[in-house]
């Protein structure tokens, strides 16, 4: 028998702690080793899965046997960060770096990073000056060859701790702010963060999902949906749900028609994005459920950008039905991206009542 208020959560509040562990742990694509480990930790600390496992990629798979095995679903929320590589140490012990995953350059001036070499070591973003720079370089917009990190050491010190090849990720804590939170990497922590409450809603509640559910943290999101691709492949899942941030440029200068979704409205429901046009049948069981469990949901259509979700879609023999939920983000790919507390736990709602309502739903075209 369903519990009343078990898909709507509104006197539940963000494990703060928790999700600050999940932001500022280190994890560029490829160098996903911590944040692994701290979901892993997770997972078995809690006790929230059936099965967990690493595939050969470095993805965390968990699965919640379902209700019935004849079908399964998957949701994926990439575990990896935008960061960079090192890619050469000058004589002064200056570094140069390439990046990985996509960066607006002008958001690195005077930013803190932490170099993960032999042990970490936090160094900053540096640039000429803009006293010594001519009224032509004044004008002109920065490129990420404009920038380095300086350590604040020889580069005989620096070479003892750091290597080409070593990954760089960016320092920030996480600000409460009004009804909002301010950290770097929302994109796309807060949804490792959504997938893991749902597991522990679903343990909770001791609910099952309709069919066998596969929570899946992906690596390398941020370099091309690889990490997704290849766990999908795999688990052939015939439904596919995508978790990642999306824009709210709710801001001063923002046309309507550009604002993509706005914070506090609730949890987005993906209509499309670059990568994907999500199953109408999917997007329609998204909205559905948002009305009959009263949680707050709008709609998103984003022209730029992807999501792991175009992976879920393609990725298994003739397709799975696929959407997302995302979660409606400020200042992405900064380090100060801003989430609304509300329409995070929107999107934990939301996630779990759709894999426990998949098997009431008419599936056909």
């Amino acid at each position: 028998m369903e519990m009343d208020g078990f898909f709507n959560s509104p006197g539940m509040s963000i494990d703060l702690p928790l999700l600050e562990r999940i932001c500022r742990t280190p994890g560029a694509p490829g160098f996903e080793k911590r944040i692994r480990d701290l979901i892993l930790k997770e997972l078995k600390d809690g006790n929230l899965a059936d099965e967990v496992r690493v595939d050969a990629m470095g993805s965390v798979v968990a699965l919640k046997k379902g209700k019935s095995s004849g079908k399964s679903v998957m949701a994926a929320a990439h575990m990896d960060e935008i960061g960079f590589i090192v890619t050469h140490i000058d004589d002064n012990g200056f570094i140069r770096f390439n990046p990985l995953g996509g960066f607006d350059p002008k958001t690195l001036s005077s930013q803190r990073v932490i170099v993960h070499g032999k042990k970490d070591l936090v160094g900053v973003m540096g640039s000429k000056p803009i006293h010594i720079m001519s009224p032509e370089e004044r004008t002109k917009v920065p490129k990420l060859t404009d920038y380095f990190i300086d350590l604040g050491l020889s580069a005989k010190e620096v070479k003892k701790v750091i290597s080409v090849g070593d990954s760089v990720t960016r320092e920030r804590e996480l600000v409460e702010m009004g009804d909002c939170v301010n950290v770097k990497s929302l994109d796309n922590r807060v949804s490792v963060y959504v997938l893991l409450e749902a597991l522990k809603k679903l343990k909770k509640g001791r609910r099952k999902p309709s069919y066998d559910f596969y929570a899946v943290f992906t690596v390398q999101e941020e370099v091309g949906l690889r990490g997704a691709n290849a766990s999908a492949l795999e688990i052939q899942p015939d439904f596919g749900i995508g978790l990642d941030t999306t824009i709210a440029y709710d801001t001063p200068g923002s046309q309507p028609q550009e604002q993509v979704t706005k914070l506090g409205k609730g949890a987005g429901i993906k209509i499309m994005d670059a990568s994907t046009i999500c199953d109408y049948r999917m997007i329609e069981f998204l909205k559905s459920t948002a009305k009959e469990k009263k949680i707050k949901w709008q709609p998103e259509i984003l022209k730029a950008g992807g999501t792991d979700t175009a992976g879920l879609q393609r990725m298994s023999p003739g397709g799975s039905i696929a959407g997302a939920i995302s979660v409606p983000t400020r200042h992405i790919h900064q380090v100060i991206e801003m989430s609304h507390k509300k329409d995070i736990l929107a999107c934990v709602d939301l996630l779990t009542a759709s894999i426990c309502g998949l098997e009431k739903w008419d599936w056909s075209f």
